[in-house]
This record gives C-alpha cells, sequence and structure tokens, in this order.
C-alpha cells in the first residue's frame, strides 16, 4: 500500500493514519469499524485511541444509526484546521511538482 503525503510527511503511526483517512474524507462521518479498517489499523487500536481522540475533540460523534455510533473530524477545532492546511499544500505541492514535470516532457 502506497503511503499517503501526509503520512510521508508526519510519520506512520496509527494516530497519523487516522488522521490522514479522515483528513481525505474530512466530510463524511464514520463508524469506528469504518475508521479502523479503512486507516489499516486494527479496531483494538482505534478503541485505544478513542478517548484521546474524543478528549481533544479531534472526532466527534455525529449521529446513531442501529447500533453503530457514527464520528466525524472536527473542522472546527484549531488544530485540526492547521492539519487541514498542511494536508492541502502537501497536495497542491505535489501537483505543482507533477505539473512542471509534465511541462518538462512535453518541450523536450
Amino acid at each position: 500500500m502506497e503511503k499517503s503525503l501526509f503520512i510521508e510527511f508526519m510519520g506512520d503511526s496509527p494516530t497519523i493514519r487516522i488522521l490522514d483517512y479522515l483528513l481525505t474524507e474530512r466530510n463524511l462521518d464514520f463508524s469506528l469499524t469504518d475508521i479502523a479498517k479503512n486507516s489499516g489499523i486494527g479496531r483494538t487500536t482505534l478503541y485505544n485511541l478513542l478517548n484521546s481522540l474524543l478528549k481533544h475533540k479531534i472526532i466527534i460523534p455525529t449521529r446513531t444509526i442501529g447500533k453503530a455510533k457514527l464520528y466525524k473530524l472536527n473542522k472546527d477545532n484549531k488544530t485540526i484546521k492547521k492539519l487541514i492546511e498542511v494536508d492541502d499544500t502537501l497536495i497542491l505541492e505535489n501537483l505543482r511538482k507533477h505539473s512542471e514535470k509534465q511541462k518538462i516532457k512535453i518541450t523536450a
């Protein structure tokens, strides 16, 4: 599995994987099972991190469907706002690099 720009920049840890996934899908909410699966971490690891993520308001509960509680990235959190900026900047810089490479190939 190829690492994202955010993981390459921030390092590969379970918390960073969770943040990477939620930053990528920042407008949606997910069950804990979905977050663990799509972040590439175990459910036990996510449950171990859950209290900290909730305590620091990194994620917030949104709704309940049946027995599943859904959570999403707290885009109102100041730290998350900065991480969104970092993630967006990394993506834009990568696009610029690829664009420059394409220009060089076309003119060569």
